[in-house]
């Protein structure tokens, strides 16, 4: 367990560091137009968004090809990049992208898969 709260803590960093270098869209309008724009290189989806929000991200990045992850919660995604609570993240540097990526795969599944913890 504590592992994986290192690996969270990576993940959380690496967003914030993204956030100061300006390379992150946040929020669902932000994240959905990075997506349709081509600029996102994975996107985010809190773990307690609605099933609605859940299903617009994961449709819009099948049919654009980026990678998207459910992760965190709306507060914890928020918090890490020095914002309200945000429900969705869009990462817009490929470097950044690369590193969260790196830690996600070792932390979550893709596309609302069981964790690799035992949580959902």
């Amino acid at each position: 367990m504590e592992q994986q709260d290192k690996l969270n803590s990576r993940i959380y960093s690496m967003l914030g560091l993204a956030a100061k270098a300006g390379q992150i869209a946040s929020g669902e309008f932000s994240a959905e137009k990075c997506i349709k724009s081509r600029k996102a290189y994975v996107v985010i989806v809190s773990d307690d968004a609605s099933d609605n929000t859940k299903k617009l991200f994961c449709n819009k990045c099948k049919s654009y090809s980026v990678p998207i992850y459910y992760f965190g919660t709306k507060e914890e995604l928020g918090h890490a990049i020095g914002k309200a609570a945000r429900t969705s993240l869009a990462v817009t540097d490929e470097n950044f992208a690369k590193s969260i990526l790196g830690h996600l795969e070792k932390s979550v599944n893709r596309e609302g898969e069981e964790e690799k913890n035992g949580k959902n």
